[in-house]
């Protein structure tokens, strides 16, 4: 029997043919509210290798995850003078991620979360960050798994 989507229902299972589903990503909805004073920094969909996960085959390599990072950040006075010194780069915080995510091997998706809101978060300028973290191959009829978290600035 088959359904709108596609996939066959045998037995009350889905079964799916061929590749993994291609699902585009829903990106992170904007979840901080903008207030005057403020402008969001925002990166999608970075996809890094990352040394990451609890099982024996996940600790020998590397899989891919995918990045979305929502910063609420203090507005500053950097468009009027065109002076990159004074906002929050971006491909500084992309930097980063990117050595959080090969540096050393880490359990879970939410202690990743956790350490890339922190590493954010060390700027001043930031009051609240979203992280969305994704792992990308760890189920063949999924798109991802993954954790959101929300920090903010104490």
């Amino acid at each position: 029997m088959t359904n709108e989507d596609g996939p066959f229902m045998s037995s009350g299972k889905i079964v799916h043919f061929g590749a993994r589903p291609i699902v585009t990503s829903d990106r992170l909805a904007s979840t901080q509210p903008t207030t005057p004073g403020t402008l969001r920094v925002f990166l999608r969909d970075l996809v890094v290798p990352c040394r990451i996960g609890v099982f024996r085959h996940e600790q020998d390599g590397t899989q891919r995850v995918r990045v979305n990072l929502d910063l609420l950040v203090t507005e500053s006075d950097a468009a009027q003078h065109d002076d990159p010194s004074r906002v929050v780069r971006y491909e500084k915080v992309t930097e980063r991620i990117r050595a959080l995510c090969t540096e050393q091997h880490i359990k879970l998706l939410e202690t990743l979360a956790e350490r890339i809101a922190a590493l954010s978060l060390e700027d001043a300028r930031v009051k609240a960050v979203t992280v969305r973290i994704e792992k990308l191959d760890v189920f063949q009829d999924a798109e991802s798994a993954g954790v959101e978290i929300v920090r903010e600035r104490t």
